[in-house]
This record gives structure tokens, sequence and C-alpha cells, in this order.
């Protein structure tokens, strides 16, 4: 996501965000993301170099060419002192279990690895979202604490080493 998208997204001008990135984006984005668009901007104007590890639009094609915005993904920020990173992520409610979130997770996880060497991942995860606690478990998210978040309230804390072990929870 670039600055640009995410400012037009933050002023709620899906057409610009659509222009911005050249796909449709869901009117649902700019609520969804509000809170999300507060903090990496502000991320951002503190430290552009961050902007790698934030967010991402998750941009579906049809067969005509036609490309959607169906979702979202991202990093937390940069890694923190034990060289972890959080990740996060939200799609569209008509495009969920479809293997989205999965396919960008894996892509996350992957592109963390290989160009940066990142091998410990944690994911925060609310404990009543039995569809993104089934997903982090198939990543072998194991619940490692709790934390109360301001914004979302509680949230359940696992934490993951990517790349799996070769027969791990059927891993890669």
């Amino acid at each position: 996501m670039s600055v640009p998208f995410m400012e037009a997204l933050a002023q709620h001008d899906i057409d610009g965000a659509s222009r911005e990135i050249g796909a449709r984006v869901p009117e649902w984005m700019a609520d969804e993301l509000q809170n999300f668009l507060r903090m990496r901007l502000g991320q951002l104007s503190r430290d552009p170099t961050t902007r790698r590890w934030l967010g991402r639009a998750m941009v579906l094609a049809d067969e005509s060419g036609d490309k959607r915005v169906v979702g979202s993904i991202g990093f937390h920020g940069p890694p923190d002192a034990k060289g972890r990173v959080e990740i996060g992520y939200s799609v569209d409610p008509p495009h969920r279990r479809q293997g989205f979130a999965r396919e960008a997770i894996r892509a996350m996880l992957d592109w963390a690895h290989r160009e940066h060497g990142i091998t410990t991942f944690i994911a925060s995860i609310s404990p009543d979202n039995e569809p993104s606690l089934r997903l982090a478990s198939r990543f072998g998210f194991v619940q490692v604490g709790e934390q109360m978040d301001v914004i979302d309230g509680l949230e359940l804390v696992f934490e993951t080493r990517w790349p799996p072990a070769e027969g791990a929870w059927g891993g890669r």
C-alpha cells in the first residue's frame, strides 16, 4: 500500500484509492481500516523505511483482467528487539474462506524469511474469531499469552517459527 493509497482510503476517497492501486477498492475498507491507517500513516511519517513491513492489498484479478481488492495483510512494523514480526490481515466478507488469507500469509512469511531472515512470527487474535484461530493453527501458531488491545479488546497472542520443519504439522 503506497502512502497516497492509504491517505485516499483514510479520507474515504474510494475512487482515488482505486485509481492509486489500479484495482476496485470495496466500500467497507475505508471504515474497516481507519485505526490501521491512522497508526500506519503515523509510523510512516516518523520513519518512512518501515513501509516495506506494513500493509499490502490482496488484489484479485478475474479472467477479464478486472482487478479488485479482496483484503489486506501486513506486519505491524519492523522486527522487534527479539527479531520477531507480528502479522495481521483482513479479508472482504464475500471472499472469506476461499484461501486468500492462507495464500497471503504464506507469501508474507516466506518473504520476511527469505529477504530478512525472520524466523519467528506473532499473531494476535480475538478469542472468538474461530476462522482466524483455525488458520493460525494451520501455520503452526501456538498460544504464548494474551493481551488487552485498546481497540480490539482481549487478544490471544500466538507465535510460530518459519519455515516449518519438514513434516511439521503438514507444513510446506
